[in-house]
C-alpha cells in the first residue's frame, strides 16, 4: 500500500463523517468572527460568558419555585450591584495605591538597592559586586521610568470611556437575553444542525457543561484569592494592599506562571517595607500558604476535569490562545483545550461500509463534565 493510499484511508476514517465536517465547519465560522469582528461583538461575548456563570444559580432558583424571570431579574440585579461596587469601592481604593507606587518608585529603588547592598556586604559569595551595579544602573533606568509609562497608558485609554459606557450597557443586556431565552436559542441551533448528531450532541453537551463550570469557578476563585489575599496583607500592615490583593486575584487567570509572575512585587514590597526582619519573613510565609491552599486545595474544588489537562498542554494553551485572542484567549485556554480534548475524544475514527458511525461517541470514553 503507498503512502497516498495510507493517507486517503486516514482521511477517509477522519472526515468521512457528515457530522465531523459540520463540525470542523462549525469550529471554522466561529474562528473567523472571533478574529475578524471578535472586538465588536466584545459586549455580547462578555455577556455570553458571564451567562456561563449566572445560568446554574437561575436555575437553582426555579428550583426552589421561584419564578424563572423574577430569579433572572434578581441575579441581574445582584450582578448590577457588584459592578457597581467595584467602580466606586474597589477601583478607586486600587488606583489611588497605584499612584501612590508611582510617586513612591524612586525610594523603593533606593530602599532595594540600600537591602541588596547590606545583604552583598554580609555574602559576598552570593552577591558579587559588578552583579550588583548592573542591577543598580538598571533598576534606576528602567523602574523610575515604569512609573510613568503605566500612568500614560492608562490615561491613553481614557478617550475610550465611550466605548466602555457602551460595553457596561450592553453587557446587561445581552446577559438577560442570554438567561431568558437560552432555551430557544439552542433549539434554534439544533434545528439548523443535522437530525442525527450523537458526536455535536456529546462534545456540545460537555462543552457547555465545561464553560460554565469553569467560568464560575475561575471567577470564585479570583473572588476568594484577592479577598483572602487583601485581609492578610492588611493584618501584616503591608503597603499597596488592595493594589497587590488585585493583582494576586487576578493571577490565577494565567496557571502556574501568574502566581510565579506576581510572587515578585509581593515579595519586593514586603522587603522594601520590613527588610529581613520577621515580618517580612511572615509575610512571605503567608503568601505562599495562600498559593498552596489555591492549587492544592481551592482549585480541586471548583474545577474537575481541568485538572485532568497535563501542565504543558495548559501552558501550550495558554500560550497559543494568549496569543491569539489576549486576555480573552488566556481566560479560556483551559476550556478550550477541554473542547479540543472532547472532540477527539469523541470523533469517529471508523466508517462503515454504507456510510454508518459503528463507534458512537457515547463509548468513546468521554466524560461528563
Amino acid at each position: 500500500m503507498s503512502i497516498i493510499d495510507i493517507l486517503r484511508d486516514w482521511a477517509d476514517s477522519v472526515f468521512g463523517h457528515t457530522e465531523g465536517l459540520v463540525l470542523l465547519a462549525l469550529t471554522a465560522i466561529c474562528l473567523v468572527v472571533l478574529l475578524t469582528v471578535g472586538f465588536y461583538l466584545a459586549p455580547v461575548i462578555a455577556g455570553l460568558v458571564v451567562a456561563f456563570a449566572l445560568h446554574g444559580i437561575v436555575k437553582k432558583l426555579t428550583l426552589w419555585q421561584i419564578p424563572r424571570l423574577v430569579a433572572i431579574i434578581g441575579v441581574l440585579v445582584l450582578f448590577t450591584g457588584a459592578i457597581i461596587a467595584l467602580f466606586i469601592v474597589i477601583l478607586p481604593l486600587v488606583w489611588a495605591q497605584l499612584q501612590n507606587l508611582v510617586t513612591q518608585l524612586p525610594q523603593l529603588v533606593t530602599a532595594l538597592q540600600a537591602i541588596l547592598s547590606e545583604f552583598a556586604r554580609d555574602y559576598p559569595q552570593l552577591v558579587p559586586d559588578a552583579f550588583l551595579e548592573s542591577l543598580s544602573v538598571t533598576a534606576q533606568a528602567q523602574l523610575t521610568n515604569l512609573g510613568g509609562q503605566i500612568v500614560q497608558q492608562i490615561v491613553q485609554q481614557l478617550p475610550n470611556l465611550v466605548w466602555l459606557l457602551i460595553f457596561v450597557i450592553l453587557v446587561p443586556i445581552s446577559l438577560f437575553f442570554f438567561l431568558k431565552d437560552h432555551q430557544q436559542m439552542l433549539d434554534y441551533l439544533r434545528r439548523a444542525l443535522p437530525t442525527d448528531r450523537p458526536l455535536l450532541d456529546e462534545v456540545g453537551r460537555e462543552t457547555i457543561a465545561q464553560m460554565g463550570s469553569y467560568v464560575r469557578g475561575k471567577l470564585l476563585e479570583i473572588l476568594i484569592v484577592g479577598c483572602v489575599c487583601y485581609v492578610v496583607f492588611s493584618f501584616f500592615g503591608l503597603q499597596f494592599a488592595a493594589l497587590l490583593s488585585l493583582l494576586v486575584g487576578l493571577s490565577v487567570i494565567i496557571p502556574f506562571v501568574g502566581a510565579a509572575v506576581v510572587t515578585v512585587p509581593v515579595v519586593i514590597v514586603a522587603l522594601v517595607q520590613f527588610g529581613w526582619t520577621w515580618d517580612f519573613f511572615f509575610v512571605v510565609l503567608a503568601y505562599a500558604v495562600i498559593q498552596v491552599l489555591d492549587g492544592n486545595v481551592l482549585v480541586p474544588l471548583l474545577f474537575t476535569k481541568a485538572n485532568d489537562l497535563h501542565p504543558v498542554v495548559i501552558i501550550v494553551a495558554v500560550l497559543v490562545f494568549g496569543g491569539l485572542w489576549g486576555l480573552w484567549g488566556v481566560f479560556f485556554a483551559i476550556p478550550l483545550a477541554t473542547f479540543i480534548r472532547a472532540v477527539i475524544n469523541a470523533w469517529p475514527t471508523k466508517i462503515s461500509d454504507d456510510g454508518d458511525d459503528p463507534e458512537s461517541p457515547r463509548q468513546s470514553g468521554t466524560e461528563s463534565a
